[in-house]
């Protein structure tokens, strides 16, 4: 039974795949279609309800005029048969190379049907005991096509050559037919190039709606194209409209807790700077501060998730450089990274984004691996892009999710670790994926757990924020 079953749904699904995905493709392959049936009935029409009846009324003409012939060649004299016999190619023999039907061609198919279309109705004219035969130009002395009939020449039984009407031969229709079939082309062509105008508005769409899911701004899709492109153009210039505003909103919103929240953090700051506490219980005061940068921390990393850099404009930079600037950073405060930077050529990258990444990354290596900091760059020559393993010799992973990790206000680390909002990857990951790249968590090799980021060094991808790279 399972055997039955596999080989029906693999029989179900093999049509499905000559079938293109895409909508373009499809109505290339309907118009193509339309037009080679259009042409097939056209020649159909052309043959039965034209060709068909002018042929078999010049057979019936050709016909009575062999009766004709027939009648005069019985009553010719015995003494005159010789020379009329002569004159008329009347033999007593068929020669080489006749058959009772015209032969076959693939190539000129019309032709062949046009003959025996031709001879069938021909024999349907003519008395039952007059036969006819076809002789082909390459069976013939002079190389010409004839017909054999049957006659009588002074009541003796003679073959009589004759030759083959105009209504037997391709007159013109294959000039026709190349016509009809460079119209067809000339169609397929053309619903080609209007399908191609058609769908650009749609590829437009695409680009667009890849791109707001990247966190980048489209800007206004064109509303000039078709009724109904226009109309789901124009609906999505709402809806992004709609989402500027409400980015917007979240934005001031954001900056007004911000400012709210840091208002009174600045005048607890100052108070216990004025205060006697410092110098009475400096434990309290010390942990008091803690408390206060860890909030300040907090509010940042809020900041940066809803800002995401989308806004800031790409230059192009050296990403060794940054690497190198924020390593020494972090070595002034005593934390030294190996560096192992491979040659990568400069490209476009928002360098305050970028350089967020990196320390957010450096960040959590300092704090979840402590030891065995390290980073390495290369260049992929296949995908074109720029690699950053940012590693450390820690407890890595855990056993979580690496995809989980990635998600707002998940925190990673067990007990003893520290603790963060939850929004330091989900950072990374975005502005990864706003650069056409991506972000990948893995357990490191030896113990320890690494980051990698791979970013295009073309400028389109950088442009377009390709999330499909992923």
């Amino acid at each position: 039974m399972s055997g039955a079953t596999g080989v029906t749904d693999s029989n179900a699904a093999r049509p499905a795949r000559l079938v293109p995905r895409s909508l373009f493709a499809r109505n290339i392959l309907l118009l193509v279609a339309l037009v080679a049936v259009s042409q097939v009935c056209a020649i159909a029409v052309l043959l039965h309800f034209i060709q068909t009846p002018r042929i078999e009324r010049a057979a019936g003409a050709f016909a009575s005029y062999i009766v004709t012939l027939d009648t005069l060649l019985q009553t010719t004299p015995a003494d005159a048969a010789q020379t009329v016999a002569a004159q008329l190619d009347v033999r007593a023999g068929l020669p080489a190379g006749v058959s009772a039907t015209p032969s076959d061609s693939r190539l000129r198919f019309y032709q062949t049907y046009q003959r025996r279309t031709f001879v069938e109705s021909l024999r349907r004219h003519l008395p039952p005991g007059m036969l006819v035969r076809w002789q082909g130009g390459d069976a013939a002395d002079d190389g010409q096509q004839r017909l054999w009939i049957r006659v009588h020449l002074s009541g003796e039984p003679r073959w009589l050559a004759l030759p083959v009407p105009e209504a037997a031969h391709d007159d013109g229709i294959t000039t026709a037919l190349l016509l009809s079939l460079g119209l067809g082309s000339l169609a397929t062509l053309t619903a080609y190039v209007i399908q191609r105008h058609l769908n650009r508005p749609l590829a437009h769409l695409a680009d667009a709606a890849r791109l707001v899911s990247a966190g980048g701004e489209p800007g206004v899709l064109p509303t000039d194209g078709p009724t109904e492109i226009a109309q789901v153009s124009g609906a999505f210039n709402r809806m992004t409209a709609a989402l500027r505003e409400a980015d917007a909103t979240r934005a001031l919103m954001l900056a007004g807790i911000s400012h709210d929240i840091r208002t009174p953090m600045t005048k607890l700051r100052l108070a216990m700077a004025m205060s006697s506490v410092p110098s009475t219980d400096a434990a309290f005061t010390a942990s008091a501060e803690g408390y206060l940068d860890t909030i300040d921390t907090i509010l940042q990393q809020f900041m940066d998730f809803a800002g995401s850099g989308a806004k800031e404009t790409p230059v192009v930079g050296d990403l060794n450089a940054l690497i190198a600037s924020l390593a020494a950073d972090f070595a002034g405060l005593g934390h030294e990274f190996a560096l192992d930077l491979g040659e990568i050529e400069p490209f476009a990258f928002r360098p305050i984004s970028m350089m967020r990444v990196l320390m957010n990354l450096m960040q959590n290596a300092v704090l979840y691996g402590v030891v065995g900091l390290e980073v390495r760059t290369w260049t992929d020559a296949r995908a074109n892009a720029a690699c950053v393993v940012i590693a450390d010799r820690g407890k890595g992973l855990g056993g979580q999710d690496p995809e989980a990790l990635k998600q707002p206000f998940k925190r990673g680390g067990g007990e003893g670790q520290p603790k963060g909002t939850g929004l330091g990857l989900a950072i990374v990951e975005r502005i990864a994926r706003l650069h056409g790249g991506t972000l990948e968590l893995r357990a490191r090799d030896g113990g320890g757990a690494e980051s990698r980021i791979v970013l295009p060094l073309s400028g389109d991808a950088a442009r377009q924020n390709l999330p499909d790279s992923r």
